[in-house]
């Protein structure tokens, strides 16, 4: 299947190594070409060196000091550059107060991995990514 997400760039954070190559392969079969970091610090950097980012696949938690909200505070804070770049939360849990959170601070979609098959999150995305304003 030919997607419209052809050379889209997404960059995917999460810490769980079978998890990452499982969602790896999947974006990478819808054309995205993937980019990974297991930890805030690490996305960050990325996002400062890699200019073509255009999606964020994350996940609430990761090693290191910071969380997955920690992150999202930082990308949509009002001075941000990436303020506009569309997050998508992948996490196992569903605290209300979590997802209330992540969504105050305008994330694009948060969904439990265990409700969801990694091709659909896929496509989800890619749906996202071709009609943002739906």
């Amino acid at each position: 299947m030919k997607s419209k997400t052809k050379n889209r760039t997404i960059l995917v954070v999460e810490d769980e190594r079978p998890l990452v190559q499982a969602i790896e392969t999947k974006l990478e079969k819808n054309g995205f070409d993937v980019i990974t970091a297991r930890t805030v610090e690490q996305a960050a950097r990325y996002l400062e060196e890699i200019n073509n980012i255009e999606a964020i696949w994350l996940d609430h938690y990761l090693p290191g000091d910071k969380t997955g909200l920690d992150f999202v505070a930082m990308l949509k804070s009002p001075d941000s550059k990436w303020k506009k770049l569309p997050v998508f939360i992948v996490s196992n849990t569903a605290s209300n107060n979590n997802v209330r959170s992540y969504l105050r601070l305008g994330v694009s979609k948060y969904c439990v991995k265990a409700d969801h098959r990694l091709d659909e999150i896929v496509t989800e995305i890619a749906d996202f990514l071709d009609n943002p304003e739906k």
